[in-house]
């Protein structure tokens, strides 16, 4: 607003200084007097200033003639080209002004006014190569790929523009979904120019899209050539891209060298947690102490249940109490969540279930997930705990936290397994086993409500009376003799239940409170709060 205002005044005291100024050149008497040859001319103050400007106007005239007599000389004395050399300095200024403007245009976004500057540039001046890329550029950013695509072909022709040619029409390619294209393209780019770093990152993402894995990895390596990439950053990622490539070895049947590839990666980098393949193979070469070190050491640098999997195929004829044995070097380096779970499990295997219970400790109250919980569910069903019981873990597991999971650390997208590649964003290796944000909690359909519904746990003081009173005779082995199940109730029961009213059991005849001490045919009020806390 300021600059504005102070422009409009500086033109208005502009105004105001010729007007006086021509006033004062009319009041005066005096004159010019010019004598020539006995002729003389007298000139007053406006005619004087008239006359400036006219001299002005015949000295720049004549400064054009005499430039042009000088070409015409030339021209005499067999300079051919003399007298074209001096109109073409003047169009060569208008086409470069004309240049000028359409870069400026192209840099603000207004594609029409660069096209039709570039237009004007390329009538006017000799040298195309900067009216093509401005007419090429321009008219990309107008959305006419037909016109872009002809002027970036026609910068090929030109060495210095070459690169910058390939790479519009490579942006193109990309742009139309040509990927194909677009690859071939970025190498013939980075043939130009070996040491371009955008173009590695490029060609690097369109490999890793089309599974190209062999050329990914020469691509890295001249990256790494470069200096761009650290040493270990260069490691792990060509460890990445080398088990890419085993796996698709291995989907294409070549076992052996996705096994030497496997084993490839896992010397890069043997952190990598999918380097554990790597395990795999060595032992199906007969190799299990090999195989053991492998495991072993990625997991001291991260427990993984891939991990715990490849260690349980190096001997995949043991017995699962052999199997718990062998794994408890394993678990008791790197103590943890992880490892009780583990063990849990190979306890349940071996039907150890108190062991299992000893294991798992108080996980489920202190790291709530639904593997602890599905764990808890085959505990309690191995040591023939109720059907309710069971239920309620399994309820609880529907609405805890899912645990650790890959997600991309680019966008926080879940998957179900690793991949070099985010699926979501398209990321290179940037997926991390790690937590994800606790989404437990009431929710919009009120499964929280799920332990109510389909069993509740009991207390555990209460636990063994309760299990007394729903089943006096003595219990089977689980592994023996299994509990029918539960049939679902119906409509009926559900109104009872909601009611705070025992269901009638069909098969007694009579109504049997959950309270021994309680009268029979006095409805029972739930208390919500006990049994939340006894279920969730």
């Amino acid at each position: 607003m300021f600059w504005t205002v102070l422009k409009i005044v500086l033109f208005l005291a502009i105004v105001a200084g010729l007007v006086l100024g021509v006033e004062a050149l009319t009041n005066q008497e005096a004159g010019l007097r010019i004598a020539i040859a006995n002729t003389e001319f007298t000139l007053g103050p406006v005619q004087m200033a008239i006359a400036a400007i006219l001299l002005v106007a015949l000295l720049w005239v004549l400064m054009k003639l005499v430039g042009l007599l000088v070409a015409t000389l030339r021209f005499i004395n067999g300079d051919d080209t003399a007298i074209s050399r001096y109109f073409e300095r003047n169009r060569r200024k208008r086409g470069l002004n004309a240049l000028t403007d359409g870069f400026l245009a192209l840099a603000s976004g207004d594609g029409d006014r660069a096209l039709n500057k570039g237009r004007r540039a390329e009538s006017l001046m000799e040298e195309q190569t900067l009216t093509n890329l401005l007419i090429a550029q321009a008219a990309q950013a107008k959305g006419n790929t037909q016109m872009a695509e002809q002027y970036y072909k026609r910068l090929l022709d030109d060495d210095r523009a070459r690169f910058v040619g390939v790479q519009g029409l490579m942006a193109q390619q990309i742009e139309a979904g040509n990927d194909t294209k677009a690859r071939k393209l970025a190498e013939t780019a980075l043939s130009l120019r070996p040491g371009h770093a955008p173009t590695q990152d490029r060609l690097l993402a369109l490999q890793n899209q089309a599974g190209d894995w062999p050329g990914a990895r020469k691509t890295l390596l001249e990256t790494s050539r470069t200096g761009r990439l650290p040493k270990p950053v260069y490691k792990r990622r060509d460890a990445v891209l080398t088990l890419q490539q085993a796996a698709a070895e291995e989907a294409k049947g070549n076992t052996q060298v996705a096994q030497d590839l496997a084993i490839e990666a896992n010397k890069e980098s043997p952190e990598l947690i999918p380097a554990a393949a790597a395990a795999r193979a060595l032992a199906n070469r007969g190799k299990p102490n090999p195989a053991s070190k492998v495991i072993r050491r990625a997991w001291k640098a991260q427990p993984h249940p891939e991990l715990a999997q490849a260690y349980a195929a190096i001997a995949p004829d043991e017995t699962a109490a052999q199997r718990a044995t062998r794994f408890e070097w394993l678990l008791s380096t790197v103590p943890g969540p992880e490892a009780q779970m583990t063990r849990a499990e190979l306890l349940i295997a071996a039907e150890d279930f108190p062991g299992a219970r000893r294991a798992i400790g108080t996980l489920h109250e202190t790291h709530p997930t639904q593997r602890v919980m599905t764990i808890m569910a085959a505990i309690e069903r191995g040591e023939g705990s109720p059907d309710a019981v069971v239920r309620g873990w399994l309820a609880r597991a529907l609405i805890a936290p899912k645990g650790p999971q890959w997600v991309c650390d680019n966008c926080a997208h879940e998957h179900a397994s690793w991949q070099a590649i985010c699926g979501h964003c398209g990321a290179f290796d940037t997926l991390s086993w790690k937590e994800t944000a606790d989404t437990s909690g009431p929710s919009a359909t009120g499964t929280e409500m799920l332990p109510l519904i389909v069993g509740a746990l009991p207390p555990a003081e209460a636990e063994a009376a309760e299990a007394e009173t729903i089943d006096p005779e003595p219990e089977a082995p689980a592994r023996e003799v299994e509990e029918p199940a539960t049939e679902a109730p119906d409509a009926t029961t559900e109104d009872a239940d909601i009611a705070g009213e025992k269901p009638q059991d069909p098969k007694a005849g009579n109504t049997q409170s959950a309270d021994p001490g309680a009268d029979s045919e006095d409805p029972k009020v739930i208390d919500l709060a006990q049994t939340r806390r006894m279920g969730l």
